[in-house]
């Protein structure tokens, strides 16, 4: 089983597009629909895989991990997150309480979504 697609709720897709767009487009999601105010989608494929949708009411935050191949990727996004208005929630390094290899960074995106980067790789 393979997880098809994910709709992640906002309270403003213009300024969620903004953020999600410096982060997922150069790593292979490019935006593939766009439903102005209402919704918009990442994808490689003909259908969005990480959709971001409206909602009118209270946002229930969630967790959302990124897999990488090396460490550096996961510095640079963590990074890229929060110069693009992210808040940290734990920078780069190892969480061995994980397992050996575990290199992650956290932040919050602008609805409190806690964001993961993370690589399972050796240095």
């Amino acid at each position: 089983m393979i997880l098809d697609h994910l709709n992640l709720y906002v309270s403003d897709v213009v300024r969620s597009r903004a953020f999600y767009e410096a982060l997922l487009p150069p790593n292979g999601l490019p935006l593939n629909r766009d439903f102005g105010e209402v919704a918009v989608g990442f994808g490689d494929r003909d259908y969005a895989v990480l959709a971001l949708v409206r909602e009118r009411g209270a946002i229930q935050t969630t967790h959302l991990a990124f897999r990488f191949e090396s460490r550096d990727k996961v510095d640079e996004l963590y990074s890229i997150a929060l110069e693009t208005g992210a808040t940290d929630n734990g920078p780069p390094g190892l969480r061995p309480h994980y397992h050996e290899h575990y290199y992650a960074a956290f932040v919050f995106d602008p609805d409190g979504h806690n964001l993961e980067f993370v690589c399972h790789e050796p240095q």
